[in-house]
């Protein structure tokens, strides 16, 4: 049985972050203006933020970048570890925005990465990455470049986001990978409805994530979770639109991490594509998906609420003639309520090679247009326990 309780990690991990909020009046400061940044919006203060980087990290002491309020124009950023400084506070009254030209920033993987840093924190502040223009050259089928993540977070350790907004990412908004030790919390991410591959926060390879009380509406997954994803929890979170809070999708790799031990609790989906949803491609792979509970989610209009789909294939392009060799087991869906815009509210399509097992649902009570809805199973093993609306198929 998983422990319902909040890992004790996450407890350290918010003690660590408001003790960090409380002593900034200690910190070594660094003003970016004071490096030649300007708040305008128009001149390039791409050189002044890496310089404000530069002097921050090569300080023995705990420092804080500062962003007064304005506009601040940069162009593609990376932000390197082996600093000095055990401590960098990113505090941002402003707001960064990204070049007009779509192209600027297209043509790289990330506008602003931070690569094997430890002990960064970004506080407040908006993100503006100008994404509609290449989303409107991709609607038009045109050769377009792929674009850039938002913001990233590779190889480091005890990071903390709070109280950013992150505004039409030209692809995914938040990007945790190879990371240990991640507090999201505040956070606000809006992109269209329609945005093409618009994550909003993707986390993979990471261990001890917390996302609590974040909003997102984007075109893509709310959340998605990627292969070697272990200690995962997120919490009171409204996603819509969008497509849903998401393991996978996985199988990409032959020889691929699993993913284990995720807790999804309070959350609220409005007029998404998917609610609670795992996914893999019909191809083999050691990966595994288990220990993960669903807990207390409202959905509104939700097309799929509960799936597994183990036959994922969008758009039916390159898809092998073969099975998922993803092993799903241990899964459990508690308080999962509310209304599903289609039939079949819960849909377990799992391998036929590796079915799932130990799947459960309890206390569930889903209905489409005001009736009964449905229950389709194919290749699973569980059981339902108390209230379970659709009947179930298990």
């Amino acid at each position: 049985m998983m422990n319902l309780t909040r890992p004790s990690h996450s407890i350290l991990l918010i003690l660590f972050f408001m003790l960090a909020i409380n002593s900034t009046s200690a910190l070594t400061k660094y003003n970016v203006l004071n490096f030649g940044a300007k708040p305008n919006g128009k001149t390039d203060s791409t050189k002044a933020f890496l310089m404000a980087w530069k002097a921050a990290c090569a300080s023995a002491d705990s420092t804080i970048i500062y962003v007064p309020k304005g506009r601040y124009l940069l162009g593609s950023m990376a932000f390197q570890g082996g600093c000095k400084s055990p401590q960098i506070i990113f505090r941002i009254d402003g707001t960064l925005v990204a070049p007009q030209d779509y192209r600027v920033l297209g043509k790289s993987a990330d506008w602003l990465s931070f690569e094997g840093v430890n002990g960064v924190s970004i506080l407040g502040g908006a993100l503006d990455a100008k994404g509609p223009s290449l989303w409107a050259c991709k609607a038009s089928h045109s050769n377009c470049p792929s674009g850039a993540t938002t913001l990233s977070f590779t190889n480091s350790k005890n990071i903390r986001i709070r109280s950013l907004l992150s505004l039409n990412s030209q692809m995914f908004h938040i990007v945790i990978n190879g990371c240990e030790n991640v507090n999201v919390q505040g956070v606000r991410i809006i992109a269209a409805g329609n945005s093409p591959n618009t994550d909003g926060i993707h986390v993979q390879s990471s261990k001890n994530v917390n996302i609590i009380k974040c909003s997102i509406k984007t075109g893509d997954d709310c959340i998605s979770i990627g292969p070697g994803t272990k200690n995962l929890w997120i919490e009171q979170i409204t996603c819509g639109p969008g497509h849903g809070i998401s393991i996978g999708s996985l199988a990409k790799d032959l020889k691929e991490e699993g993913v284990q031990n995720v807790t999804v609790r309070n959350t609220i989906f409005l007029g998404t594509q998917n609610g609670l949803r795992i996914k893999s491609w019909a191809r083999p792979s050691t990966g595994f998906v288990q220990g993960v509970r669903f807990m207390d989610s409202l959905m509104r209009n939700v097309q799929n609420p509960i799936v597994i789909d183990q036959n994922y294939c969008p758009h039916i392009l390159n898809c092998p003639n073969q099975v998922s060799g993803i092993k799903i087991k241990d899964i459990i869906y508690e308080g999962i309520r509310g209304t599903s815009s289609t039939e079949v509210a819960i849909k377990f399509d799992c391998s036929p090679k590796n079915p799932c097992t130990g799947i459960r649902l309890q206390n569930v009570n889903l209905s489409y247009l005001n009736k009964s809805a449905q229950s389709s199973c194919s290749n699973v093993r569980g059981k339902a326990l108390n209230l379970v609306r659709p009947e179930s198929c298990l």
